[in-house]
């Protein structure tokens, strides 16, 4: 049973003596400059930088490399100027040492503090007034007068308090790294998440060398931005040109395969759509979703049946959107149906083509927003032609190079469906 000791107090409450409350006209306050961690794609899912007094809550499984991450943030903020203090509640001073060098970190404005004490964190952080706080990890940081252990829900709320008071009341920027739950969500019943500023999921299977880092709250920015990294000895590495790089190792003639345009946050990334129709042979049909909604997969398999008579039901549906990526917009319908379609009559889609559009329970195709913006990325990519739904093509101004196939319902999708 958890307890929290509290300090004995009056009944009625009275102000702070020697403290008196001061406010300012919002048109009297100066905004603040945004810090740069000197990645790109950091500072892009941040919203343009680290913002000073704002508290920064970054999650992913272990081994992701979360650590890494705001490791060589701490070098780029370095290099700025800032001074940055790193709390190493997990590992010694040489292990983060061992792993600065590894990574090339070796800014002077950087302070290692082994400790876990909040009571005296709060203090060594008023003396050294840092810019950039690095907390790894929160779970280890707690308050002697809690009886409770280490990474427990009321240490939690009480340790993340404090770093919030902090970062507020003397201006500084805090990174708090957290543990995460079996079902993939950061530990302490999500209680961190409602009280901090922003929270990123640092996403990636880490057997493999892509990384996926993803805003899902942000007070000052938007979370529809990702960043993509990849990892190898040196560490985490930016990817310049992600659609390239997520189509690099895409088969050409596969039945199946079919490319799309998702919109992540003002960035469009060019994404490709692996479908795998069999017969089924064992009892009911397998259903398996990866980077796609397992039930916007059903819904989709529910209205190309319905409406253009393809039989699909009774088969096994394998659907995958290649490179690691989280597809959540409407917008990728048209291509999953498509690739649908393709897998099942075994014939490949021109490689050239790219489909866009959101299918309706109607069987109608739904406009999309960003069209343009979609269309002259997979230009740039060397695509030649496009399916996309009739009614976004109002006000479009013509891509260069790329064929326009307009289409209002599904039927019509699968019937211009090139070379399918």
């Amino acid at each position: 049973m958890e307890e929290v000791l509290r300090r004995s107090a009056s009944s009625k409450r009275t102000a702070s003596p020697g403290k008196v409350a001061t406010f300012k006209e919002i048109k009297d306050i100066d905004p603040e400059k945004r810090l740069p961690t000197a990645s790109k794609e950091l500072d892009r899912v941040l919203g343009g930088g680290l913002l000073p007094g704002s508290l920064v809550l970054i999650g992913g499984d272990p081994g992701i490399g979360k650590s890494t991450l705001v490791l060589q943030a701490a070098q780029g903020l370095g290099r700025a100027g800032c001074k940055v203090l790193y709390i190493a509640g997990e590992e010694s001073p040489q292990q983060i040492l061992l792993r600065a060098r590894r990574l090339g970190v070796d800014s002077e404005k950087i302070m290692i503090l082994a400790e876990t004490d909040m009571n005296i964190l709060e203090e060594q952080v008023r003396v050294i007034r840092p810019h950039v706080v690095i907390v790894d990890s929160i779970q280890t940081v707690y308050f002697p007068e809690l009886t409770a252990a280490a990474g427990s829900v009321s240490q939690l709320k009480a340790a993340t308090a404090a770093w919030l008071n902090l970062a507020k009341k003397e201006n500084i920027a805090v990174f708090l790294i957290g543990h995460v739950t079996k079902d993939g969500q950061i530990a302490g019943p999500r209680i961190l998440e409602h009280m901090v500023d922003c929270v990123l999921y640092f996403e990636g299977d880490r057997q493999h060398f892509y990384r996926v880092l993803r805003a899902v709250k942000n007070r000052f920015g938007s979370t529809h931005e990702i960043g993509l990294f990849t990892m190898d000895s040196a560490g985490l590495q930016e990817v310049e040109n992600p659609s390239e790089w997520l189509l690099s190792q895409r088969p050409r003639g596969a039945p199946g395969s079919v490319v799309t345009a998702s919109m992540e946050g003002t960035r469009p990334l060019l994404v490709e759509i692996q479908a795998l129709v069999t017969e089924c042979r064992f009892g009911n049909p397998h259903r398996t979703a990866t980077g796609v909604d397992l039930n916007r997969l059903a819904l989709i398999m529910a209205v190309l049946e319905r409406h253009t008579g393809i039989e699909i039901q009774a088969f096994d549906v394998f659907v995958n959107a290649a490179g690691g990526v989280r597809l959540v917009e409407p917008a990728v319908d048209l291509a999953v149906a498509a690739s649908l379609v393709s897998s099942l009559r075994n014939r490949p889609v021109a490689a050239d083509a790219i489909f866009l559009g959101e299918l309706g329970l109607a069987g109608e195709v739904r406009g999309i927003p960003q069209l343009e913006q979609r269309l002259l990325e997979g230009a740039r990519l060397g695509f030649k032609r496009a399916v996309v739904p009739g009614f976004s093509l109002r006000g479009l101004q013509p891509v260069p190079g790329m064929e326009i196939i307009a289409v209002s319902t599904l039927q019509e999708a699968i019937s211009a469906c090139p070379g399918a």
